[in-house]
């Protein structure tokens, strides 16, 4: 079972718990107070952002890696909306991606290449563990 047979938004939930635990991906102080993004208006709602997306990072990691802070800044971006003026399209905080890679890169999910960042095969292994419980749990994802 792979992170390829899982839905993203139950895959990412069910990491972003198990990140919880892990000592090395705490919130920094700031991140109560930061956007993540210049398209944003208000700093996020979720107190468990931080977690959701840094599973979601180690996610588009392992599937698009190597991968670098740049290329997850236009993924994690959107538009601005500019009042009367054209939309333009924002790049995601490049502060909080970096921030997470580091920690996840702390934990030993991932690691840094020459190329850009990729899953270790710990990394690999927490990815590929939930999708078979989750697998297990929900016999309806065989569709998938």
């Amino acid at each position: 079972m792979t992170v390829y047979d899982v839905p993203a938004k139950i895959i990412i939930e069910e990491v972003a718990a198990d990140l919880k635990k892990i000592d090395k991906l705490q919130p920094p102080e700031w991140s109560r107070f930061v956007k993540t993004g210049g398209d944003r208006e208000r700093v996020p709602e979720n107190k468990d952002w931080w977690y959701i997306r840094s599973a979601a990072i180690l996610r588009k990691v392992h599937i698009k890696g190597p991968i670098g802070i740049q290329t997850l800044g236009k993924v994690y971006g959107g538009k601005k909306n500019r009042g009367v003026k054209p939309e333009r399209k924002m790049r995601g905080s490049g502060a909080v991606i970096r921030k997470m890679l580091q920690q996840l890169e702390g934990a030993g999910l991932i690691k840094k290449t020459k190329n850009g960042r990729v899953t270790t095969p710990k990394g690999i292994s927490v990815l590929d563990k939930t999708a078979s419980r989750i697998k297990k749990d929900i016999p309806q994802l065989s569709k998938y």
